[in-house]
């Protein structure tokens, strides 16, 4: 009897030093933010992720969602995810590359057919492996999510051609992609956080931006923009982002939870951007704009005859090609 209690007594004290083998029952907090409004695309997907999470894993973790940049910029936020000063954080790939430099390649101008192509190549064995690059950069990217096809705002000349936007000082995302394709067109790119820029069309510091059409109507751009182009120019992806030692501190089945929330956000994001999309140039042009849908993207694309043999070296026109082509 007295062995049996002896033996009991050491089980619970072996047991009270043992690492835990299920979650624990403390709430944790965590901030995750985006640039733009609640109402968006973006506020769409942090908003299922916050919900998802909180939902997977029985309450133990409550994600804490902010808009409007209120948080920072995009640039701004994915340095603090890096340090780990923010858990988490919805992004345009705009501002990645400078962390992340293998992402600069989904930058390319006119390098997806349609969203079918581009969202089928980010979710197959070319985006997962994108995905993979961050881990040794101090951030976990949980999916790609999406902002859409950018086109051209502008306050003034509708723009048809490459000819219409030279000498246009239109604000870009802190993009060396970008900038670059941009140079080639004749726009004079102004590097800008997204926050700063409704002030700076308002005032006339730039004369026009470029984004996809749910960033446009969600920012209400109509209100200081006249002319808006379909131009289609660059696919822009969006990422869910997290700091690597908050990732790292997850037990697995909390590890699971937050993969399948950041999927559940991704849908409930791509389908706000298709929704967006039917919508918006009707709604835009009931508001003023002036809107063209027929523009001329050959000669666009031609115009980077030049640019696109950099790119070719840069990245390797292999790779270039293998997601042209990716089916």
């Amino acid at each position: 009897m007295r062995t049996t209690r002896l033996f009991v007594a050491l089980t619970a004290l072996i047991g009270a030093f043992a690492l835990p083998s299920a979650p624990a029952t403390a709430q944790t907090n965590m901030k995750i933010n985006i640039s733009i409004a609640q109402n968006s695309h973006q506020g769409v997907a942090i908003d299922t992720f916050a919900r998802e999470v909180e939902k997977r894993t029985n309450g133990r973790y409550k994600i804490q969602t902010f808009y409007s940049g209120s948080l920072g910029g995009e640039r701004e936020s994915v340095e603090a995810v890096q340090l780990g000063t923010q858990d988490l954080t919805f992004t345009s790939t705009g501002p990645v590359p400078n962390f992340v430099p293998e992402v600069a390649i989904l930058d390319i101008p006119f390098l997806f057919r349609d969203y079918n192509h581009a969202r089928s190549t980010l979710d197959g064995p070319i985006g997962q492996d994108l995905l993979g690059k961050f881990s040794s950069k101090g951030i976990v990217a949980l999916a790609w999510g999406e902002n859409g096809f950018r086109h051209m705002t502008n306050s003034k000349r509708a723009v048809n051609a490459p000819d219409d936007v030279k000498g246009l000082k239109m604000r870009t995302m802190e993009n060396p992609i970008h900038i670059q394709a941009y140079k080639a067109f004749g726009i004079i790119p102004t590097p800008m956080a997204f926050p700063e820029v409704f002030t700076a069309l308002q005032q006339g510091t730039v004369d026009g931006q470029e984004n996809p059409l749910s960033v446009i109507t969600a920012a209400k751009f109509e209100q200081v923009q006249k002319h808006l182009s379909l131009t289609g120019h660059v696919y822009s992806p969006a990422l869910l982002l997290m700091n690597k030692a908050a990732w790292d501190k997850l037990f697995a089945d909390d590890k699971k939870a937050f993969l399948e929330a950041a999927k559940e956000a991704v849908k409930a994001n791509r389908a706000r951007v298709d929704d967006d999309e039917k919508k918006a140039v009707a709604d835009l042009r009931s508001k003023g704009m002036n809107v063209v849908e027929n523009v001329d993207k050959a000669k666009f694309q031609a115009t980077l005859g030049p640019t696109y043999a950099d790119f070719g070296k840069k990245f390797g026109q292999d790779n270039i090609d293998k997601i042209r082509n990716y089916k």
